[in-house]
């Protein structure tokens, strides 16, 4: 199964068309993606940029388990899941969640699923940079 996803954490800018390279499939008949970026407001105001962290280790273990998840539960071809850590700008990538199906509806699904447990459950956090000068860190999502 192992061959089948693509799970990374990195400081490098992400590349969203490697990841839709790895879920390519010849039994595919559809693929979606989702590019998480960062937004120029938050709740807290103007946001100038965000900073991530992860706990690497922890948190490429938990992604390999979201893909094995999504593999198990939906009849997908491949998966991709990356994401950023590092200071990022407005407008830039911070994860990319990529799946390939036989049919669209699974990959609609597959792909919900893997950024919605990635919110939920990897230890990864993120730090608002306001335009007001202060800066928080933003718990859940």
């Amino acid at each position: 199964m192992r061959d089948r996803f693509l799970v990374r954490i990195t400081a490098d800018p992400l590349d969203a068309a490697a990841a839709l390279a790895f879920v390519e499939d010849p039994g595919a008949g559809g693929t979606c993606v989702f590019l998480g970026t960062v937004r120029n407001r938050s709740d807290a105001g103007e946001v100038t940029s965000l900073t991530y962290e992860a706990w690497d280790e922890l948190a490429v273990r938990r992604l390999e388990e979201i893909a094995g998840e999504m593999l198990e539960r939906w009849p997908l071809c491949r998966v991709a899941i990356l994401h950023r850590t590092g200071d990022l700008s407005v407008g830039e990538v911070s994860v990319v969640v990529a799946c390939s199906a036989p049919h669209r509806a699974e990959a609609f699904d597959g792909c919900r699923h893997g950024i919605e447990r990635l919110k939920r459950d990897v230890p990864i956090w993120k730090k608002e940079h306001l335009v007001a000068g202060e800066s928080r860190w933003v718990m859940g999502s």
